[in-house]
């Protein structure tokens, strides 16, 4: 799932600092005054950008390893479960600015900082570690999304290429994939890189239409019968990474929603938030559903790999699809740098002395670790899941609960027995699928160098 952030927060306190305050909102949102300029459908659209890449091309896999029945059931309780521990992010964030005099808007990582700094008096000194925790899941989680962009791009041009008489290894493949996401992610301004975002996104739309297309042209759909409905133990681990991966948008919630015009119409029942993340789901299901049902046990880690290499149209779908998850790269790679390099330049005296030179060889670095992560990992389907039940998880479930136990201890009755409840439930749920999923992911890509 390509997940491109394409507000920064440093843009947005510089813009919001030399506006003129807002209306009063009413509760804790009144305290964030400022104004908005993103209306609702760009926020829609940045929150469905953000949130829809190659985890999508994944649905088949993921389809296959919960059943069609269980996973039509349990994406969209995975879901909900999503929005709801989004909303208990926007509501830390909130109360973090309303008890900070002169605060704006808070990102994920501050938030958490912000809310543990405000905490019981036992947590505080933790505010720190957790930040960087934070910081720490959100980097190895773009870093992820960076190297798996290489193995899908390889993987889809390498088939074109031994259809067309070029004999040519994966690997050199991959190689040759290198110069051209290396150029345009050295650059270290955001205006000369995101034009290439909305190339993205079309190349995106148009390699998920051509792929379903051929599949329903391909004749009558297999009996439903013959495709599992349900399934257990190890794969549902793997269907519970997969998912989590591609749901993982977190990170985007709080810019996005403090960019609008009308804040309240982010999180409103029927807000950018639901509406956004209902589409969403049902684009996810839709495309699971018919990738497995074409396909079954065979689908692939990308279903355009499961397309026929032989036919030109295939071979176009397939090569648009990876120049979309392509041009995202440098997108996601300079999100991770944005949370890299200011640690980097605060810590090393040449960094402050030379910060261009610096911060390119800094990129340089990053670039050749995803591409030898990549390298080394050869299955696309078991990086998804590794990513997606380590770090999408903790981040989408599992940090979101832990600042609404801190903000809620700070009330009297803030914790009641429901609510104590459904966070223990939602913690149960999440450290499973991490431990789950994580175990079950190494092992399978460690068979995969045996």
């Amino acid at each position: 799932m390509g997940k491109t952030l394409e507000i920064t927060k440093p843009e947005q306190q510089q813009q919001q600092q030399q506006s003129s305050h807002g209306e009063k909102d009413g509760d804790v949102e009144g305290n964030v005054k400022q104004r908005h300029a993103t209306s609702n459908m760009e926020a829609a659209t940045h929150l469905f950008k953000g949130s829809v890449g190659a985890g999508l091309f994944a649905m088949g896999d993921c389809f296959k390893n919960g059943g069609l029945i269980g996973s039509t059931i349990m994406l969209p309780i995975i879901a909900i479960m999503c929005v709801h521990c989004e909303r208990l992010l926007i509501r830390g964030s909130l109360l973090a600015v309303s008890k900070t005099p002169g605060a704006i808007f808070y990102d994920y990582p501050e938030t958490v900082e912000k809310c543990f700094e405000y905490g019981p008096q036992p947590l505080r000194r933790m505010s720190r570690a957790m930040k960087l925790i934070v910081e720490m899941f959100l980097c190895v989680t773009q870093f992820g999304f960076c190297a798996i962009y290489f193995v899908f791009v390889t993987e889809n041009l390498h088939q074109v290429f031994l259809q067309n008489g070029i004999d040519i290894s994966m690997s050199m493949v991959m190689l040759i994939t290198l110069l051209p996401a290396m150029i345009p992610s050295l650059l270290t301004n955001l205006k000369y890189i995101s034009p290439v975002s909305l190339v993205a996104n079309f190349a995106l739309l148009f390699g998920l239409i051509a792929t379903l297309t051929i599949a329903f042209s391909e004749g009558p759909m297999p009996p439903f019968g013959d495709r599992h409905s349900f399934t257990g133990g190890t794969q549902l681990a793997l269907f519970f990474g997969t998912a989590l991966f591609s749901y993982e948008g977190i990170a985007l919630i709080l810019p996005l929603r403090n960019s609008m015009r009308n804040p309240d119409a982010f999180s409103s029942r029927f807000g950018v938030l639901n509406v956004t993340m209902f589409c969403i789901t049902a684009l996810f299901i839709f495309t699971g559903f018919v990738s497995y049902m074409r396909w079954g046990e065979d689908v692939a880690g990308s279903i355009t790999l499961n397309l026929n290499v032989e036919d030109v149209m295939s071979q176009v779908v397939k090569i648009v699809a990876a120049l979309g998850v392509f041009f995202g790269y440098p997108i996601q790679f300079f999100v991770m740098m944005k949370i890299l390099w200011p640690p980097v330049k605060r810590a090393n005296g040449c960094a402050q002395k030379y910060p261009i030179t610096m911060q390119v060889a800094l990129r340089f670095i990053m670039v050749m670790l995803t591409f030898c992560v990549a390298l080394v990992v050869p299955k696309l389907n078991l990086f998804i899941s590794l990513i997606g039940a380590l770090c999408s998880t903790s981040l989408a479930f599992v940090i979101p609960v832990i600042i609404d136990f801190v903000t809620r201890t700070q009330v009297p009755k803030g914790l009641g027995t429901l609510i104590y409840l459904k966070n223990i439930g939602i913690l149960t749920i999440a450290l499973l699928g991490i431990i789950t999923g994580t175990y079950q992911s190494i092992v399978e890509i460690i068979k995969e160098f045996q």
